[in-house]
């Protein structure tokens, strides 16, 4: 927890910086006194607009927005609402405790953190899985709907209707926004979990630029920062311990992911002299003692499919047959389009390209053909295959896809590369 100062502020940290970063506890003591998430955010937003026009620098950043967004949400409150309803309204909040400007509002221990006790509280048992993970993607990291809805292979419309229902049977429901006792955490874990890779791959997705100043290495040591916590206090459970190997490994390689010119380079391109060998071992040490409780779960399977990888640094080859074989029992735990895909490139390493590519006309693909991983691993397999045409064509594809700036240039240079092969 925070004391009375705030570090980033305390630090100079610009408001860029320092507003995202005290966003889940303002959010979370705002959702705990006026019983609404939407109220909530609409509050944060205000005593953010607040405080940049104010030219304020409070001491304890999280403690001054608090508090003005409990002010702002009784203001709208009396705006938008008969008199009397207003005059109750007001004065139901004003009977809650009013926060000290120098005070920062703590939420229930056990869990030393503001985000993740938010993120427990977003997965409420009563919404469905999906509709948790969309929520709390929403509330905590703060993510775009466009963006929540490409994780998801979605379209925007629909997802903001799943976010907006999810907010809507909260409400209904009276769902508390305080923590839930230890004992009922195993039954929102699977999607706190889900939670934690779908924001750690929207990190991941723009290595090179992103275009929200508030995503990209920041959201990425972040989600690193909470999956460790979770395994410290989680760690007679195996899938959490996966989880955190698994965000640990995809970091090791972030030095190595993009060129100087700000290209993605491939994984199996990638200089493994620039991989870090700390986070490598943490990831290994974690997924051994997930072992010894025997239960494998779809987070320890990913996790070891990267480790497997991990060994190109120490013996310089990758064990494709080893990579195969995890992906047909990651198929086995969590089927989806996506590990399909992942599986099939895999074939081609294993078997042949030519096979892989049949491999591509399977039914479990039909949700993602026309996404920009499938096409740029159509052009791998074209290109694996001797067939520049087909993978510069499937490469300009999958530029008409709103690429990261990364993905992009990585792109560009294999059409080019293609292109040459082809004259």
């Amino acid at each position: 927890m925070r004391g009375a100062s705030d570090p980033d502020m305390a630090s100079g940290a610009p408001l860029s910086r320092a507003l995202p970063t005290a966003r889940p506890l303002v959010v979370a003591a705002l959702a705990a006194h006026l019983g609404d998430l939407d109220a909530a955010e609409e509050a944060f937003a205000d005593a953010c607009v607040a405080l940049t026009e104010s030219g304020a620098e409070p001491e304890n950043l999280a403690g001054w927005l608090i508090t003005v967004g409990k002010r702002k949400a009784i203001d709208r409150i009396r705006k938008r609402d008969a008199r009397q309803r207003a005059d109750d309204g007001a004065m139901e909040i004003a009977e809650l405790e009013e926060p000290d400007m120098g005070e920062v509002i703590s939420l229930p221990d056990p869990i030393p953190d503001e985000r993740l006790r938010l993120i427990f509280i977003c997965c409420h048992p009563a919404l469905a899985p999906e509709a948790r993970a969309s929520l709390a993607l929403k509330v905590i990291c703060g993510l775009p709907v466009s963006d929540i809805a490409a994780l998801f292979l979605t379209s925007e419309a629909t997802m903001y209707q799943r976010i907006t229902r999810a907010k809507a049977k909260i409400e209904a429901a009276k769902v508390s926004f305080e923590l839930p006792p230890r004992a009922a955490w195993p039954e929102r874990l699977e999607t706190v979990l889900l939670t934690l890779e779908l924001a750690y791959t929207a990190a991941y997705a723009d290595a090179g630029g992103s275009r929200d100043s508030n995503r990209g290495g920041e959201l990425a040591s972040e989600i690193e920062r909470l999956a460790s916590m979770l395994g410290d206090l989680l760690p007679s459970e195996p899938e959490v311990l996966g989880m955190a190997a698994l965000v640990a490994l995809a970091r090791s390689r972030e030095t190595a992911r993009v060129d100087e010119g700000g290209a993605m380079v491939p994984l199996s391109q990638q200089d493994t002299s620039l991989w870090n060998k700390d986070r490598i071992e943490r990831a290994r040490m974690w997924l051994d003692h997930a072992a010894t409780y025997a239960q494998t779960g779809p987070y320890q399977v990913m996790a070891a499919i990267q480790l497997t990888h991990a060994r190109r640094l120490f013996d310089g080859v990758v064990d494709w047959s080893a990579i195969l074989k995890l992906y047909d029992g990651l198929m086995a735990l969590r089927p989806g389009p996506m590990v399909w895909l992942n599986r099939t490139l895999a074939l081609a390493e294993v078997e042949d390209p030519d096979l892989a590519l049949r491999e591509l006309q399977h039914e479990a693909l039909d949700p993602v053909r026309v996404s920009r991983p499938y096409l740029v691993a159509t052009a791998r397999l074209f290109e694996m295959n001797d067939e520049p045409v087909q993978a510069v064509e499937r490469l300009s594809q999958a530029q008409q896809n709103r690429p990261p700036p990364a993905d992009r240039g990585d792109q560009e240079q294999r059409k080019r590369a293609r292109a040459s092969a082809r004259a």
